[in-house]
């Protein structure tokens, strides 16, 4: 699998998403800057955390607009996987490759620390190594995480199982404290239509090798391995 990494300025996850990346692939991806038009044929394109422009305006807004991601958007439609992990989600998300809006957080503060998370579908290239209804357990760390769409995308998005993943307590259940940002239905990721793209608030791969606290995040990358290789 060829993957691509984009990097903007205030990323700050793209060297723990491209060691991730290599630990299943045994290749480094290729490290693309934002202000590229072009980059070589991936068969992943990935949209890592961090502060892209500092956050100013909405997250993610003024990182949509880059050349960059006039290509992603060639690409997605062709049907080249897209994966945006934190502001990365924000990301794809303002550049209209998914839907709904990330907003504050519900109680206005950064938070950072492990949450759990139920997979809604093992019936996706990025989640074909989980079973329905699992639980795993990954980080988080953002401010503006709350993912929120109006009730008719919520209900196509529910309706075709866009959901990828929901916050969820350590048993699977739903509706406790479980749910660290105050996302409408404890959505976690979401897919788009063909699930093809997937954009989630967690990071999986800082949830790749027990020494550094779990390896629950690394069934995703190991699937899109199976999947695109």
């Amino acid at each position: 699998m060829k993957a691509a990494v984009l990097v903007f300025p205030g990323s700050n996850r793209e060297g723990d998403i491209a060691r991730a990346i290599e630990l299943v692939t045994a290749r480094k991806p290729q490290m693309v800057w934002h202000g590229d038009g072009d980059f070589d044929a991936a068969d992943l394109i990935v949209v890592p955390g961090g502060f892209s422009y500092g956050d100013y305006l909405r997250c993610g807004a003024m990182a949509a607009q880059s050349p960059v991601m006039a290509e992603v958007k060639r690409r997605a439609a062709r049907g080249v996987p897209v994966l945006g992990v934190c502001n990365g989600f924000q990301i794809i998300t303002e550049a209209g490759l998914l839907p709904g809006v990330l907003m504050r957080n519900r109680q206005l503060k950064f938070i950072c620390g492990d949450v759990h998370l139920r997979v809604e579908t093992g019936q996706s290239l990025f989640t074909n190594r989980y079973q329905s209804g699992q639980v795993i357990r990954v980080p988080v760390a953002h401010a503006e995480g709350n993912y929120f769409a109006d009730a008719e995308t919520l209900r196509r998005l529910e309706d075709r199982g866009q959901v990828a993943f929901r916050y969820c307590a350590p048993d699977g259940t739903r509706g406790g404290t479980g749910n660290p940002n105050g996302s409408i239905n404890d959505i976690a990721g979401v897919f788009n239509e063909g699930k093809t793209v997937l954009g989630m608030m967690p990071h999986p791969e800082n949830a790749i090798e027990p020494l550094f606290g779990g390896g629950d995040g690394r069934g995703l990358f190991e699937g899109l391995v199976e999947a695109l290789s």
